[in-house]
């Protein structure tokens, strides 16, 4: 069983491997490198670590589990948050957050949930209708913005009411959709 530090974010919960014994760093990439004295540590994902500090205002507690994804998919990204800013709408309406570079792994997590068959996560949401909501940046004027993409070029009533609720109705993207669906 793998032990995982929880933490906290604005978008939900997200965790990493937690190490806390020698033995654990087997196949990580650390086993020489890292010794008794520096642990516990945390295998931030990207190839690196910190050190785990139970004070950090992030951490939330420790978990055992032998899942891919330990945590559930609402807990990791948090659905129809009332901040919700970048993520996926179901068309439904209904949001799941996640942050500026994961919408891939939510995606991942929404395809075995609502697609289990599918081979290529992303590609299955926008067939079926998904909105993507990401961070977009025109690289000179240094402004940030949400962009939604339609990957089939649909857009039902309930995901109009909802970009309505968020405030991205006057969108480009968002006008063209709701012309080119009748809404």
């Amino acid at each position: 069983m793998k032990k995982y530090a929880v933490y906290r974010s604005p978008t939900g919960l997200y965790c990493y491997d937690y190490i806390d014994r020698v033995e654990d760093l087997k196949d990580t990439g650390f086993e020489d490198i890292i010794t008794e004295e520096q642990l516990p540590i945390v295998l931030d994902g990207t190839g690196g670590y910190f050190r785990f500090e139970f004070g950090d205002f992030r951490f939330v507690k420790i978990i055992e589990s032998d899942e891919e994804f330990p945590l559930k998919l609402e807990d990791m990204y948090y659905k129809n948050d009332p901040d919700f800013k970048l993520g996926w709408m179901s068309p439904d309406g209904d949001t799941y957050s996640c942050s500026y570079t994961n919408h891939n792994k939510c995606a991942i997590m929404l395809a075995r949930k609502f697609f289990p068959k599918s081979k290529y996560p992303e590609t299955a949401l926008e067939r079926a209708g998904w909105l993507k909501i990401i961070d977009s940046w025109d690289g000179r004027e240094r402004q940030h913005g949400q962009y939604v993409h339609s990957g089939n070029g649909k857009l039902t009533r309930r995901q109009a009411d909802k970009l309505f609720d968020l405030g991205l109705y006057d969108n480009y993207e968002v006008r063209q959709l709701i012309r080119d669906n009748d809404i």
